[in-house]
């Protein structure tokens, strides 16, 4: 009984400081420091590692495209603020589809033009990189709240 413990003990020092070698080797500070800011060029750069000739053009059509981002934004927010109107002052169904209509529709034309540049963002990557940029961002595309630009969750259950 007196060597289980020893052993336990030993076993679970062993697994501690394996899993932590583990953590040290495979730790990217940059990419960790990247999404601590929430900064997503600098989670491109550290994370899908472009040319520098790759990543200036990847900032072009990021700066690029953020004023349209913002529109879409806006255009929700708006759509979805006169739909809590109606629905407070008590309008009708019809109305209220109506809204819901247009909520919609901004929101999917929202969600093809991010898609679009997800796209093109990946397009000039290294082909490996492009491929997982987008299984990991295209998925959220559709949870995006439009409160804002999408954010840097890399959690894939989100």
């Amino acid at each position: 009984m007196k060597y289980l413990l020893a052993t336990l003990g030993t076993l679970l020092a062993a697994a501690v400081a394996i899993g932590g070698a583990c953590y040290w080797f495979n730790c990217e500070p940059a990419l960790h420091a990247a999404v601590r800011k929430g900064d997503a060029l600098e989670w491109i750069r550290a994370d899908f590692h472009p040319s520098d000739q790759q990543f200036a053009a990847i900032v072009r059509l990021h700066e690029s495209y953020s004023e349209t981002c913002a529109e879409h934004c806006r255009l929700i927010r708006e759509a979805g603020d006169e739909r809590e109107v109606l629905v407070a002052r008590g309008a009708t169904p019809a109305e209220i589809r109506a809204a819901d209509d247009k909520v919609r529709q901004l929101r999917s034309a929202c969600e093809s033009a991010i898609t679009g540049h997800v796209r093109q963002v990946a397009a000039l990557m290294p082909p490996e990189d492009g491929r997982r940029y987008l299984a990991l961002v295209l998925p959220k595309i559709a949870s995006f709240d439009h409160q804002a630009a999408p954010d840097l969750h890399l959690d894939h259950g989100r």
